[in-house]
């Protein structure tokens, strides 16, 4: 392939022998010269995939392959770089870096990404151990002297997304509150894809929430008058960016798989909540926390119609199979409120984490 200089600053046309051009502009012999190539980029990044998905405690290859043209072989200095992008787009986290025998891992990625090297022209990332907040999307750069290429590959989660909202009742947490609330749970604040998700899988909720880039959602499958009106199309109705400091509202959570146990504990008598925190010590377990039981119930098919006392002091029963007595319309987590902690009303479920 031909490459022909191109001197800064000036129009030239492509068809100037160099010999030509140095008799031109002997002046310019030492100036910087950029390289035009008649037939586009001599590298390049492609994926085969544009979209991976795994789950929580799973591992994950995010496809990354380098494209040289047959003038080209890598060379030493060609640097391969994994970014993680964050909801606003502006910013990006470092994940992986790599050049020759030199690689690096970054913060909460550290130790746990590779690069899976099948061959020199593969440039792979390998997430392993994968947290809910590795959700999202990673751009791979390959750069080689003044050649360099991109791609962008999201990695998606098994998961489930609920709505939430603490024993203070509704519209009672700022963003960072609701970061918090969706953590105790064993949750993360989901992403308007994860929540457009769970629409198109009917989720129907007519209380606003935050979502991970600071907006405020809600799904409606079902139109009516307190939701938006009933005229108006099902969809994801959208209030926009939102004071994080300032404004309240509930939160949509996102979870996945757990490593452990979740069950309802078989017990003599009904329990107050102290009793009940209490009664799953005894038996060598936690009380159970509210993204813990929806993670049973989407993934697993957990179904139990005894209403029993979470971590966060709400009472709530999985029903995966409706039938009359146990939420006879549709498969749910049933929530029965926050009531007296003092009340022996209530059974619990526990959890028994694997390490």
């Amino acid at each position: 392939m031909k490459m022909i200089p191109v001197l800064i600053c000036a129009l030239l046309s492509l068809t100037v022998a160099e010999s030509d051009l140095d008799k031109l502009y002997p002046e310019l012999e030492h100036s910087r010269t950029i390289y035009v190539t008649e037939n586009g980029p001599q590298l390049s990044v492609a994926a085969e995939q544009m979209k991976v998905v795994s789950r929580r405690g799973g591992n994950a290859t995010l496809p990354c392959k380098i494209r040289m043209d047959q003038s080209m072989t890598p060379s030493r200095k060609m640097r391969i770089k994994w970014t993680k992008m964050t909801s606003d787009y502006l910013k990006e986290v470092d994940v992986f870096v790599a050049m020759d025998y030199h690689k690096r891992s970054y913060g909460s990625f550290h130790g746990r990404v590779h690069l899976q090297s099948s061959s020199p022209m593969d440039a792979s990332l390998v997430i392993t151990e994968i947290t809910l907040e590795d959700y999202g999307r990673y751009k791979c750069e390959v750069i080689d002297g003044l050649e360099d290429g991109t791609v962008v590959v999201s990695l998606d989660l098994e998961g489930v997304v609920f709505p939430y909202y603490p024993r203070l009742g509704r519209y009672n947490l700022n963003f960072y509150d609701a970061e918090r609330a969706c953590r105790d749970q064993d949750a993360v604040v989901a992403s308007f894809d994860q929540l457009y998700d769970a629409w198109r899988g009917k989720l129907d909720w007519c209380n606003a929430g935050w979502l991970s880039d600071g907006s405020v959602q809600y799904p409606i499958t079902n139109p009516r008058e307190p939701c938006g009106g009933k005229n108006i199309a099902p969809g994801v109705r959208n209030y926009g960016l939102r004071d994080k400091d300032k404004n309240h509202y509930d939160v949509f959570c996102f979870t996945s798989h757990y490593k452990g146990r979740f069950y309802y504990l078989i017990h003599p008598s009904k329990l107050t909540y102290d009793e009940a925190v209490q009664a799953c010590q005894k038996d060598g377990a936690q009380i159970a926390k509210v993204g813990q039981m929806y993670a049973a119930w989407k993934l697993l098919g957990f179904d139990r119609c005894d209403a029993g006392w979470l971590a966060d002091g709400s009472v709530r029963y999985p029903i995966s199979n409706p039938r009359r007595r146990c939420s006879p319309t549709e498969a749910a987590v049933r929530f029965s409120g926050f009531p007296d902690k003092k009340h022996k009303l209530y059974g619990v479920y526990c959890f028994k984490g694997q390490h």
